[in-house]
């Protein structure tokens, strides 16, 4: 059996999308294990089938069709060395802590509590995710379910909630992203309902035009807040939360939510 080893905080770290690699872990392994895989087929005589299920995959079609997918060419071909390869190099994580950029946060304690919206699932494979959910956003802009949940919004977050819940194991290349909003009451028509458990939270303030300021506090969260505090991602879905008004000002107001341990 193919083992990755981790240890247990960078694994938490990771598992947080977009947040200091860019990809999804999920992602980040099945590449790893693509580009070990290439190594052994142009460095050893075994079988094309054995290397498949060494690296997680069932059958040797599901195997060259990955294969193909990153590297452009198939297992038969990288064995007799006839084209390029990609070589996704183990992963490091550099710190470096920054004091001149204070972070603005706090701590709460929120039982648990419902959110509405509307639902849709992506492939974080090859960034299907990462150009999809912008147009998500876009259409309910567009049909009104921006406005609707703004409306809606009865309980302790105010704003519209984006909100990613990714499945933790890395062979899934799939995950759940919301447009929601939190509200205490019956489900309204056309809508979903997702429970969030309590928890400690941490609530970071973000100030910006949006995607900047957001991603970059992403990033100032898990390499910095995060290594030089006692806290640990909790492990469900974090959140992010967009206030009323413009997001491409300098001012514009957002949150991140994360739960904490």
């Amino acid at each position: 059996m193919f083992l990755f080893i981790f240890e247990a905080r960078t694994l938490d770290f990771l598992h947080s999308t977009f947040a200091l690699t860019e990809i999804t872990i999920g992602e980040y392994l099945r590449r790893r294990r693509l580009t070990l895989a290439a190594q052994e087929l142009s460095t050893t005589s075994n079988k094309i089938i054995d290397i498949a299920l060494k690296y997680g995959y069932d059958t040797p079609e599901a195997f060259s069709k990955a294969f193909r997918r990153l590297h452009g060419l198939t297992p038969s071909q990288a064995r007799n060395n006839r084209g390029k390869l990609k070589s996704y190099n183990r992963l490091s994580i550099q710190v470096t802590l920054k004091g001149e950029d204070p972070m603005n946060y706090k701590i709460i304690e929120k039982e648990s509590f419902s959110l509405v919206g509307v639902k849709r699932v992506f492939n974080c494979e090859n960034g299907e995710n990462q150009r999809e959910i912008p147009k998500m956003w876009e259409d309910v802009q567009a049909d009104g379910t921006n406005d609707l949940l703004f409306s809606l919004n009865n309980g302790g977050i105010k704003g519209i909630l984006g909100v990613c819940v990714t499945k933790r194991n890395s062979h899934s290349q799939l995950m759940d992203y919301w447009i929601a909003t939190e509200h205490a009451g019956p489900t309204p028509e056309g809508l979903l309902t997702l429970e969030l458990p309590a928890a400690k939270w941490g609530v970071f303030e973000v100030h910006g035009p949006m995607p900047e300021a957001i991603q970059k506090a992403w990033k100032q969260i898990y390499s910095e807040w995060f290594p030089s505090s006692h806290y640990e991602p909790a492990g469900f879905p974090e959140i992010e939360v967009y206030s009323a008004g413009e997001p491409w000002k300098p001012d514009y107001y957002s949150e991140i939510w994360i739960p904490l341990k």
